[in-house]
């Protein structure tokens, strides 16, 4: 009898535990499921306000991408926003032969281009008139961006460079353009002034003008044996350039001041080179102002600062052929829309 009062007392203590522990989980699952109503409302509104942020970031990406674009190429604003832009994010405005010719060195050209005209006051052109000049700089601009984008692309493809240093002998050398020597602030300050470019766009230029001097020179192996032609006939007629110009005929052309000219005269460097030689003194070749050929000059008289010469001349004409051939066979797309240059 007490055996079975044990046993009963045993099974009323494991009931008793079974309850409290049930009630224990309930109290656990009770407590659990009132964290729940705040646990997932919260982290339902992060992912929402990761997933907003992202959209809302994608699309000011669009919006901010598409108003590029259309002040670009759509609207063709020139402005210093958009060319600081265009000099970051290199965006193309043409590709010739493969080649993408790059927004900032168009917007480089036509803005300078575009300076003198918009400082200028007291035009007397009408608005039409004015719109047509503008538009006929910004195509020359646009021409001239591609052909120096060109001349790139065979600089690449014979492994030509221009270095640094190069660039900065020209500047240099510009700075001391009309006999006297600017020091850099001053000739930035003309710079601006009148073309309204910094130091670095100015290199900018020169880089890609010197580039093109290198190639012109490199793939024109026509001008080159006309050169050695030059030097041959020359020594055959004693120095006389008329005597040699005559029996080359138009491979070469002659001229001769006729009298004296001032030795700092604007002539692609013929006077300034003729005075730094004796009279009857002959030069070899050397390159012109332009570099878009070779000169030799012979001195012929000097007096008080002014010189007379004789000069013969050789044109570059392999990359002009090459040029035109690409335009001729439609390898150039351009992706904004400017008029053919206006012929008067």
């Amino acid at each position: 009898m007490s055996s079975k009062l044990s046993r009963k007392k045993n099974d009323n203590k494991f009931k008793t535990r079974v309850t409290e522990k049930e009630r224990v989980e309930a109290r656990r699952e009770e407590v659990l499921a009132r964290g729940r109503k705040f646990k997932y409302p919260l982290q339902y509104a992060k992912h929402r306000l990761v997933v907003n942020t992202v959209i809302i970031g994608v699309v000011a990406l669009v919006v901010l991408v598409v108003s590029g674009w259309a002040a670009l190429y759509k609207f063709q604003d020139m402005g210093d926003i958009m060319y600081r832009i265009s000099m970051v994010v290199p965006v193309p405005v043409a590709k010739i032969d493969g080649k993408k010719v790059k927004f900032s060195d168009y917007l480089l050209f036509a803005r300078s281009s575009l300076t003198p005209l918009e400082k200028s006051s007291g035009i007397e052109d009408s608005a039409e008139d004015e719109a047509a000049m503008r538009n006929d700089y910004k195509r020359m601009a646009l021409t001239q961006a591609e052909d120096l984008t060109f001349a790139l692309k065979l600089g690449e493809e014979n492994g030509i460079e221009v270095s640094n240093e190069e660039v900065k002998a020209v500047f240099d050398e510009h700075r001391k353009v009309g006999g006297t020597e600017r020091s850099e602030e001053s000739f930035l300050k003309v710079l601006n002034t009148n073309l309204g470019v910094s130091k670095r766009e100015y290199e900018r230029m020169l880089y890609l003008t010197l580039m093109k001097s290198k190639v012109v020179q490199e793939i024109d192996m026509n001008a080159n044996k006309v050169v050695a032609e030059v030097e041959k006939t020359l020594k055959e007629n004693g120095g006389d350039f008329q005597a040699t110009a005559e029996k080359m005929g138009d491979k070469v052309r002659y001229e001769d001041t006729g009298g004296l000219v001032d030795s700092k005269n604007v002539d692609g460097g013929r006077a300034a080179k003729a005075d730094s030689m004796n009279v009857g003194e002959v030069s070899g070749k050397f390159l012109s102002g332009n570099g878009d050929g070779y000169y030799f000059v012979k001195t012929t008289k000097k007096e008080d600062g002014k010189v007379a010469y004789a000069s013969l001349y050789v044109k570059f004409t392999e990359f002009d052929k090459r040029l035109a051939q690409v335009r001729e066979e439609g390898k150039v797309k351009e992706y904004i829309d400017l008029p053919e240059h206006n012929e008067q």
